[in-house]
């Protein structure tokens, strides 16, 4: 379950990324391109927070940075006031049992050879959690409203709703704080699609698990989060809360990205 975190759970701060070009300048050096300009990003207990932008505004950038999957070029990175180092296994074992990422397409990421049993105590044992992993897949399956006995099947033997349930399942199974979703329910038809954010809202209601969605459907942003960051240039443009933002935007950037999409419900 997730555990109680005194302030932010997660706090990014001069988050600076580049990248290497394949020209090279007449002396040798390569020209680089800047995808991150000291990004700050914050994440309290329990907070659902989107983040949106364009194509190539850093989003994915971003999310890599925060995952551990890309090493920032400067800024820090802390979780619950503890500072994440990228070069330290053991460091980024313990951040990432507390931060766990939801993939696009979850229930396309579930092998199908695997039972629902493997696949949900898949992080519970790459990342050595101790204890009883029969009970935590059970748990982890309880808390996004499937039936236990479903813990035998197969993906192909499940619905297209339980399926993503289930891929919700294996990311909680650790007892993270924190999801890091990237476009969870792009594509997904829209009665799945209603179930995966109603579970998300539900877990972030009931136990306090914060939320960093990452989306281009500002509909969904519009429905979950409580606020909203927007990207473009590797900036953070503009921030605030979500039905704010949405309906007075401050900035171009955002009014490009509100101009471009049908209108939002009310």
């Amino acid at each position: 379950m997730s555990r109680p975190v005194e302030g932010p759970v997660l706090s990014a701060a001069g988050i600076e990324h580049d990248y290497a070009l394949h020209r090279r300048r007449p002396w040798g050096a390569r020209d680089v391109a800047a995808a991150l300009q000291g990004v700050d990003l914050q994440v309290a207990v329990g907070e659902r927070v989107g983040l949106v932008g364009t194509s190539g505004s850093g989003k994915s950038t971003l999310l890599r940075c925060l995952l551990g999957l890309e090493r920032p070029d400067r800024g820090t990175v802390t979780l619950a006031g503890r500072t994440v180092r990228p070069g330290s296994t053991a460091s980024l074992r313990w951040y990432r049992r507390l931060v766990q990422y939801v993939p696009q397409d979850p229930a396309g990421s579930l092998d199908p050879r695997s039972t629902v049993r493997e696949l949900v105590s898949v992080p519970l044992r790459h990342l050595h959690v101790p204890g009883d992993h029969a009970a935590a897949v059970t748990t982890a399956l309880t808390r996004v409203g499937l039936d236990p006995e479903l813990a035998g099947r197969r993906p192909g033997e499940l619905s297209g709703g339980q399926a993503q349930r289930v891929a919700l399942a294996r990311a909680l199974a650790p007892g993270p704080v924190l999801l890091l979703a990237d476009e969870p329910v792009s594509g997904l038809d829209l009665p799945v699609r209603d179930q995966v954010v109603q579970v998300l809202a539900d877990l972030s209601a009931r136990e306090g698990l914060g939320l960093l969605l990452v989306s281009h459907d500002l509909a969904v942003v519009a429905r979950l989060c409580d606020r909203t960051v927007v990207l473009a240039d590797g900036l953070v443009v503009e921030e605030g809360p979500t039905a704010d933002l949405l309906t007075r935007p401050a900035h171009p950037r955002t009014r490009e990205l509100l101009a471009a999409v049908p209108a939002l419900p009310a």
